[in-house]
């Protein structure tokens, strides 16, 4: 326990040792285990999607050319997917990191600033 005063109501600052010893917990590994799980392979998909279109749009340029509709062609298409799939990755982020990072990493921060540590 640190023995620096706090007012009451305040949270507990935890200490570079108690960062420490967190960071090895079973708790924080599950979090971080669980953020990895979702990160790598959408990071992954993403590099490999954008690798595809660029790759495209350098070798295939007749397949990129394709009108689809009027002046819209595949290349164009393929580059608002771009956008989109931006978007949707960050939407799938954001209630994955709500839904089982946020709860597990605020247990954590609870168990940091409680006075009272086990």
């Amino acid at each position: 326990m640190s023995t620096v005063e706090h007012p009451p109501g305040a949270p507990h600052t935890p200490t570079g040792a108690e960062f420490i010893e967190a960071q090895q917990s079973p708790q924080f590994q599950d979090l971080k285990r669980t953020l990895r799980r979702f990160v790598f392979p959408m990071t992954a998909f993403f590099l490999i999607w954008y690798a595809v279109y660029v790759l495209l749009g350098a070798f295939a340029h007749d397949f990129m050319a394709i009108s689809v509709w009027g002046n819209i062609n595949v290349g164009i298409i393929l580059g608002l997917l771009q956008f989109v799939t931006t978007f949707l990755i960050t939407g799938l982020y954001v209630r994955f990191a709500n839904r089982d990072l946020d709860p597990k990493s605020e247990a954590i921060r609870n168990e940091l600033e409680s006075e009272v540590r086990p």
